[in-house]
């Protein structure tokens, strides 16, 4: 699963949806060239209108990890349009006037997707959350998913039940450096004890099953996918409410493409279709119990 590094801003919006598609001004809509204006602002955002906008012409080239894993996609295959964020990938190309036949995929590591400097693919889409830190270096899109922490601990121990806001205080957490998680559990959670450090969620995984550590705290997917597949005896105890944490797909810093990609997402939440995609795939992350920190 991802790792997702430092804690995401509350505002969230990278790119304006009012402005995805260029909107004609007042001035040429009173004048004799407001027809042409409109139909121009109309177009912008159709498979022609950003042929140039394209890493290769005719095609929408998107990007993600090898392997991947379901329920972000199916059978390690992004192609097939099964899994949340192949879908997802599938339905904003469509929006976009690409049949599924015209969306190439390609590979790219998750840790370099955010790296500094051109990029091979048009976006990315492999659970990468969006921060500030991240947004000097690459261009996200507006989210197509929210995403929760939540508490991983060891069947059996004290947290599993006894978790009100007063009791999560007197654990002893450990997560690893930079991460989102450890981010909440010093500014939210507040414990009384120091929470501890390492550099990898491995070496947290191996203090929490060593009793080193009560709890680790993760976005949902990934505690999920820990709990019922990675460590033996963990479980998924609960999930906090949003703190503005989301997944955005990834695009090279300044890519303009970005705009007609949120205008994509936003017609995408309004007409349902995420909230659709959501429940079909997803559905095992609705069903945790969310707690106040």
């Amino acid at each position: 699963m991802r790792r997702i590094i430092v804690a995401a801003a509350a505002t969230t919006l990278i790119g304006s949806v009012v402005a995805a598609c260029g909107s004609t001004s007042s001035s040429s809509t009173a004048s004799g060239g407001s027809s042409s204006s409109a139909a121009s602002a109309a177009n912008t955002c159709t498979k022609s209108g950003i042929q140039n906008e394209l890493y290769t012409k005719g095609v929408l080239t998107v990007a993600t990890d090898n392997p991947v894993f379901t329920p972000w996609f199916v059978k390690n295959k992004p192609s097939n349009g099964q899994g949340y964020e192949s879908a997802v990938a599938y339905a904003i190309a469509r929006q976009l006037g690409f049949s599924n036949s015209q969306v190439v995929w390609v590979t790219e590591p998750f840790s370099s997707s955010y790296a500094p400097g051109p990029k091979k693919f048009d976006f990315d889409i492999n659970e990468i959350s969006y921060t500030p830190q991240r947004a000097q270096a690459v261009t996200f899109s507006n989210s197509y998913y929210d995403v929760q922490q939540a508490i991983v601990a060891l069947k059996g121990t004290p947290i599993v039940t006894q978790h009100t806001a007063a009791d999560l205080k007197k654990y002893a957490y450990g997560d690893q450096v930079g991460t989102t998680g450890l981010t909440y559990i010093t500014n939210n959670i507040q414990p009384t004890q120091q929470p501890k450090v390492f550099d990898t969620l491995s070496e947290v995984s191996a203090a929490l099953e060593a009793h080193r550590i009560d709890a680790l705290i993760t976005d949902t997917p990934t505690a999920q996918y820990m709990a019922s597949a990675q460590l033996k005896h963990a479980v998924l105890v609960a999930q906090f409410p949003s703190v503005g944490e989301h997944y955005g797909l990834l695009f090279h810093l300044g890519n303009p493409l970005v705009n007609c990609v949120n205008k994509a997402i936003a017609t995408l939440r309004a007409n349902g279709t995420l909230q659709q995609l959501q429940q079909k795939y997803l559905q095992i992350y609705l069903t945790f119990p969310t707690i106040q920190p």
